[in-house]
């Protein structure tokens, strides 16, 4: 990760770095037309924080946001602290609890990698892993989608995912892998342990070598017509029934 600021957009995700580290946030632009309650309230809660605030207008906020979609607010933030590598963070994780963790195999989508990382951080999972070379990056759409949870859940690309799912296997982690085909259900497999669930994109599912590295294949049950569901839905549906199974 950079050092250089990046950019938050929308209310949720400049709210929860409001909450969570208000003196990472350099300054606040909010387009001073916009007057509802909402905005009044995020304006007294970035004063209560102490933020620089400054007024821009809707071209302003779009061009530093990337995007129209930023409600009228916009912060430039420090980059948090983060942890380094998987390694460090499951050193931290594994002697408190089971390690949660969702690996994302291909999904290009900056909008489904942020429900994702929105679903895992509400889910509780602990580290969202995806390979460098058939992701998306965290850029502001992502963030702006995750609404916040981009700041709170670890994000590691990795150059080799066959290779890092086999150094989570060496830490006893089960690698569960999603399939249409799968003889086995969600339902039927024991989360409670160690588990990293790994998710296809949408269509192609899981790449061969990664799906040959799985320790176990399960499906989702469908009841309807439709054959797949989105991969942010899938990846909620399969961390809620880990947490659900964890008590």
């Amino acid at each position: 990760m950079s050092s250089s600021p990046k950019v938050l957009f929308g209310f949720h995700a400049v709210g929860v770095r409001l909450k969570t580290a208000p003196q990472s946030i350099i300054e606040i632009y909010y387009e001073p037309t916009r007057r509802d309650a909402r905005m009044r309230q995020f304006l007294e809660r970035a004063n209560e924080a102490g933020a620089r605030l400054i007024e821009a207008d809707g071209l302003r906020l779009a061009k530093l946001a990337g995007s129209h979609g930023h409600q009228g607010v916009a912060a430039r933030v420090s980059p948090l602290a983060v942890v380094h590598s998987l390694d460090e963070l499951l050193e931290k994780i594994e002697p408190v609890e089971a390690p949660l963790i969702l690996v994302l195999d291909g999904v290009t989508d900056p909008h489904n990698l942020g429900a994702c990382l929105r679903v895992a951080d509400g889910a509780g999972a602990h580290a969202v892993i995806a390979p460098k070379d058939h992701a998306v990056g965290i850029n502001a759409t992502v963030a702006k989608v995750a609404s916040g949870a981009a700041e709170t859940v670890p994000y590691f690309m990795v150059t080799n995912l066959a290779r890092t799912l086999n150094e989570l296997k060496e830490r006893n982690i089960w690698i569960i892998g999603t399939s249409d085909d799968a003889p086995k259900t969600l339902y039927q497999v024991d989360l409670k342990g160690p588990t990293a669930l790994v998710l296809g994109a949408e269509g192609d599912g899981m790449r061969q070598l990664t799906r040959k590295t799985c320790d176990e294949l399960i499906s989702i049950p469908m009841q309807g017509a439709v054959e797949s569901l989105n991969v942010s839905v899938a990846s909620g549906v399969c961390l809620y029934e880990a947490r659900r199974q964890r008590g």
